[in-house]
């Protein structure tokens, strides 16, 4: 459930020809753009244009390859009222900063989505009256940016909220019958279960209402996973979930379903590697899932010792990787080719030498006071802890026992 957003500031086919394209028409500050295809909007990764160091989206683009942004998180004012704001603080109406975004992204013949909701803040769904309402709200932010798809991201504390979903999922269903090709999505927790209690009383207010967006994705991380395997055990759950909700086949559910991950170390410290991502992607692919996004390209980068690498970030994964390793899954997703990059870094820890203990190795399991060196410098472990990588931290596993 994305706790880093509230604390630190949220029938498919592999190819692009059987995604087909859609156009929206919409007004908007900038001048509306001829769509992607829907895969690029279903592979679009988070990015947070104005908080936890926002990286430079073009640049994003020129190594990668990737088209799509999935711009995060529209919600209520702070003050109160029914009105959208960007992080509950930059009104959406006087709103010039992520327009520049949006433009750099156009301009080089890419796109955005956005995202509306996330873990924490106060939603529009909380405080707008009705659905109705609601929409009217979020349509001031498609209008305004020209949109040609949007993100209903319903988890704590909102999807709690009986009227605060029906609410939602009452605009979303508007928005999608008064934008002709709105591409939608609605995300929501993961469990091992597929997805908890409120995300099933979800699916089921969707049920009532009779709204069918693009997909329903579940977010399979900080809910005691570890790895791939459990995150596909998690889609297939889920799948069976959406069969039973809305009496779909496999196949059907299949391509209504969605993935959004965590790269790197997760809130709760999970940790999800390159390797992990491919094999969800292939699970996805192989499946015909319409959906692979994750959170978020602000942390596919790899932490340095200042940023507190080994311990969860918003501007960094916890992992060794070149940057923007995890948007070319994303990229492979929308049926594209990454330009190719040098191989993955791995940490590399220092030599034993006169008065060092043996050299930190990421696998390796250690216990309190269990000593090792590394980067020229000897460390005593405080207590249980395995690919923590040694960084002096107060609050850290490492203990900093001086050079050697």
């Amino acid at each position: 459930m994305r706790r880093l957003r509230a604390c630190l500031g949220a029938a498919a086919a592999v190819g692009l020809a059987a995604a087909g394209t859609t156009a929206l028409v919409a007004g908007s500050a900038s001048g509306a753009t001829s769509a992607l295809s829907n895969r690029w909007y279903a592979a679009a990764p988070y990015l947070m244009p104005l908080d936890n160091d926002p990286p430079d989206p073009a640049a994003i683009m020129d190594a990668t390859g990737l088209k799509a942004f999935q711009l995060a998180f529209v919600l209520a004012p702070n003050g109160g009222g029914c009105s959208p704001t960007w992080g509950g603080t930059a009104a959406v109406s006087s709103d010039t900063a992520v327009q520049s975004v949006v433009n750099t992204i156009r301009a080089k013949g890419g796109d955005v989505s956005v995202s509306i909701g996330g873990y924490g803040g106060t939603k529009l769904g909380q405080v707008c009256s009705d659905a109705a309402a609601t929409a009217a709200a979020y349509q001031q932010v498609i209008t305004k940016y020209g949109l040609h798809a949007i993100d209903f991201d319903l988890e704590e504390p909102e999807y709690e909220n009986t009227a605060a979903i029906k609410n939602e999922i009452g605009a979303a269903k508007i928005l999608q019958q008064n934008n002709p090709g709105l591409y939608v999505s609605v995300t929501t927790a993961g469990t091992a279960d597929g997805t908890g209690w409120f995300g099933k009383q979800m699916l089921l207010e969707a049920k009532s209402q009779g709204f069918t967006p693009n997909n329903f994705s579940i977010m399979p991380f900080d809910g005691g996973f570890n790895g791939a395997a459990s995150q596909t055990s998690a889609l297939t759950n889920f799948n069976q979930i959406l069969q039973s909700t809305f009496g779909w086949d496999q196949a059907t559910a299949y391509a209504h379903e969605g993935f959004s991950g965590m790269n790197g170390r997760s809130d709760t410290g999970e940790y999800f590697t390159q390797a992990d991502f491919q094999t969800v992607l292939d699970y996805a692919t192989s499946h015909n899932m319409d959906r692979f996004t994750f959170w978020s390209l602000n942390r596919d980068r790899q932490c340095t010792p200042a940023d507190n690498g080994g311990r969860t970030s918003g501007t960094c994964s916890s992992v060794a990787q070149n940057s923007w390793d995890f948007a070319k899954y994303s990229v492979k997703f929308a049926g594209a080719t990454p330009p190719s990059s040098t191989p993955t870094p791995t940490p590399t820890p220092t030599p034993p030498g006169t008065g060092c203990k043996p050299a930190w190795s990421s696998t390796a399991v250690y216990t309190a006071g269990n000593e090792v060196s590394y980067n020229n410098h000897n460390w005593k472990a405080k207590w249980w802890t395995q690919n923590e990588t040694p960084v002096a931290s107060e609050w850290g596993v490492w203990q900093d026992e001086g050079t050697c």
